[in-house]
């Protein structure tokens, strides 16, 4: 006799596998589009004016290095001006600031104390100033910037681009088993998730920084982005009116991740909250949409908008798939017979070793390919990250990721 409970576990089990499985697929045949890659020939002259900002919350050890290589970009000096909004610090970010060249703004607020707070109320004193620049670019504090950098956004914007993210490299990657997981994490992300959809047509996802906005788009939509991922936000507003951010592979940015579990956990865990709560406003319309438009760059962003759903479903499923194996003779046995176990040893095979090939069209450092064999356990830790940033997803306070290590860019080159 079959129980209530059995028909309940194997229906919600049946639909995981669905959506978990078909979302699966979708990524491995679309990261096929992401092997090839042409360095991007420059086409235009320097011409465009940008506005440079910096959010800063106590970064004193870290905004040096990023002002000095923006101060060395192969650009026009007198074309592009650094903002850096020190914001709510209680330590020498500003006067370190200044002495490195960059404009400083202080900026001191009780509740609204997000990095999406700062940057909407630097846009505010810029409109104000009344300044003209033909867009801004954003950084974190703790950022390197390849010298290349402008000359690459000037002519995505002399091509009429509007929204343009540039490549996220990692600046630490070989610290600890933690850094070395999330660079090769980037890496991947990079090269096989947002260069395939850049190959595609379709709208790549914004990485929080070494993004470029048009400002007269800024004028028209305002930032308006100020949750815990303030870019996902405000790209997804504008996937929704139709401008599809793009891809500039090119366009280097590096970041320091962190070193420990703990911080990696808790920087994980605000991203996901983050995200669910920009899923819960948009999601269904952008898959509607593309639906009902036939438009894929608006389906594959509201797929995109899934993501943490699909990190708690594969961590369910595969728990559910090590009980089936442990306790072959009961009712768990009978929930793989819609997909059967081959098939995610196939999916999961495939998805992994799509990680080797990034690292090797990426050409990274050799040292890169010894972390694949702990990035597992690294992987596995979403699991709970996801689960608890679900139950914790109204969850509104911005915690601050703390940097400590000055590299500069000269540093970085030569490892």
């Amino acid at each position: 006799m079959v129980s209530l409970l059995q028909v309940l576990v194997n229906a919600c089990y049946t639909v995981m596998q669905l959506l978990t499985g078909a979302i699966g697929v979708y990524q491995i045949v679309l990261s096929l589009f992401g092997v090839w890659h042409r360095k991007r020939v420059l086409r235009f002259a320097p011409q465009k004016r940008f506005a440079v900002i910096i959010p800063a919350h106590d970064e004193q050890r870290v905004i040096g290095p990023l002002i000095d290589s923006l101060q060395g970009q192969d650009y026009p000096r007198d074309l592009y001006d650094i903002y850096v909004v020190a914001d709510n610090c209680t330590d020498h970010t500003a006067e370190v600031a200044r002495r490195h060249g960059a404009v400083v703004y202080e900026r001191y607020h009780e509740t609204k104390r997000a990095k999406g707070y700062a940057i909407e109320w630097m846009l505010e004193q810029l409109w104000r100033s009344g300044k003209a620049y033909d867009a801004v670019v954003m950084f974190d504090a703790d950022n390197l910037v390849a010298p290349d950098f402008l000359r690459i956004m000037n002519d995505y914007l002399c091509e009429g681009h509007r929204v343009i993210q540039g490549y996220l490299g990692v600046k630490n990657p070989f610290d600890t088993w933690v850094s070395v997981s999330m660079a090769i994490s980037y890496w991947y992300s990079n090269r096989m998730w947002q260069n395939a959809r850049q190959n595609l047509g379709l709208s790549c996802s914004l990485g929080g920084t070494g993004l470029c906005i048009d400002m007269a788009l800024l004028k028209e939509l305002g930032w308006g982005a100020t949750g815990l991922t303030e870019d996902l936000e405000f790209g997804v507003r504008c996937v929704e009116r139709g401008i599809y951010p793009v891809w500039a592979h090119d366009a280097k940015v590096y970041d320091e991740k962190p070193t420990g579990l703990w911080a990696s956990v808790r920087q994980r865990l605000r991203w996901m909250q983050g995200h669910f709560h920009c899923a819960r406003t948009h999601m269904w319309p952008l898959i509607l949409a593309g639906l009902r438009e036939r438009n894929l760059a608006k389906l594959d962003a509201g797929i995109y908008l899934f993501q943490p759903m699909r990190f708690l479903i594969l961590f369910l499923t595969s728990l559910m798939m090590v009980l089936q194996v442990a306790t072959p003779h009961t009712f768990i046995n009978d929930m793989t017979r819609l997909l059967p176990t081959e098939f995610w040893v196939v999916v999961n095979v495939l998805l992994y070793l799509q990680l080797p090939l990034a690292l090797l069209l990426e050409r990274v450092n050799w040292r890169a390919y010894f972390g694949l064999f702990i990035l597992p356990f690294f992987l596995w830790t979403w699991g709970p990250v996801v689960l608890q940033a679900y139950f914790t997803r109204t969850n509104r306070t911005w915690v601050h990721t703390v940097h400590k290590r000055a590299i500069r860019l000269d540093e970085l080159r030569s490892r």
